[in-house]
């Protein structure tokens, strides 16, 4: 059995920023020589979140949305005593999706659907360069 740690890096450009960062898996994952097993991505940062969605402008709209009416910017936020750095709401936002998304890989490729990209939403209030981690494990 195979373990494969690939890393590389993302630079987000605003407060809720989501990437696609489907290719970039895929390429990983085909250079990995792993034909079955699974890739483990994870971002490092408790203001960033890694998951999957059809990967287009009115559902990226419709997901900021939603993290903005779940968790809104203006709410007050315990958090913002300790560092005053206005963010509670972005590792709120981060930590309701999650920082890892597990793909099984089939015949050498990632096996998502076919509206199915992995996507990166940076949360945080300022623009940031961000490393996602892939771990792939198998044969």
């Amino acid at each position: 059995m195979k373990v494969i740690d690939k890393r590389f890096k993302v630079s987000t450009d605003k407060e809720l920023d989501i990437k696609n960062i489907t290719d970039q898996g895929q390429r990983i994952t085909a250079d990995s020589g792993v034909k079955e097993g699974t890739a483990l991505f994870f971002v490092s940062g408790s203001t960033a979140a890694i998951t999957t969605i059809e990967y287009e402008s009115g559902l990226v709209h419709d997901i900021q949305a939603a993290l903005d009416r779940l968790f809104p910017k203006d709410m007050y936020y315990k958090h913002h005593e300790k560092w005053h750095d206005g963010n509670g709401h972005s590792h709120m936002r981060a930590s309701f999706i999650g920082p890892s998304l597990n793909v099984p890989i089939t015949n050498g490729k990632l096996e998502l659907g076919t509206w199915q990209q992995i996507i990166l939403c940076d949360m945080d209030v300022p623009a940031r360069e961000r490393e996602i981690i892939v771990k792939i494990i198998g044969e």
